[in-house]
């Protein structure tokens, strides 16, 4: 699939996924650089690492028909500065919470050791990317 993203002004991006009904969404840096008008890309990873790994256990806790009311899902996103003074991702915190019944809970446990394996964001970021990169000036 291809992501296209379009300047609005600034370091706002408006971001076009390659679904018709998925709306753009607008992407900006926090101040002092933008405005923070909307999520730049440190917190979009963050919420693709949380949202695959919620619907990954999700999904498999429904093949193991464990019954589940809502899940909550946290990222706590650490940042520090590498060896060269330059900010990165240098660690991802999630907590999950699904909302089960105690009495399935015994039910889930096979689904807690498997799911992370299902994720393909998570997955592949822990194993680091290949990115290629070309410029047409």
């Amino acid at each position: 699939f291809t992501t296209i993203l379009e300047r609005v002004k600034d370091y706002q991006f408006k971001v076009k996924f390659d679904l018709p009904s998925s709306p753009d969404v607008l992407t900006d840096e926090p101040e002092p650089l933008g405005k923070s008008a909307g999520p730049n890309p440190s917190r979009l990873l963050s919420a693709a690492v949380g949202n695959c790994l919620s619907s990954s256990l999700l999904f498999c806790l429904s093949k193991s028909r464990v019954p589940v009311a809502d899940l909550k899902a946290s990222v706590e996103t650490v940042i520090r500065r590498n060896e060269r003074g330059r900010w990165r991702i240098a660690g991802l915190k999630v907590k999950l919470h699904p909302f089960m019944n105690p009495e399935d809970v015994p039910q889930s446990k096979r689904c807690l050791e498997i799911f992370q394996d299902f994720c393909i964001v998570t997955e592949s970021v822990r194993k680091g990317i290949p990115v290629d990169v070309e410029v047409d000036a």
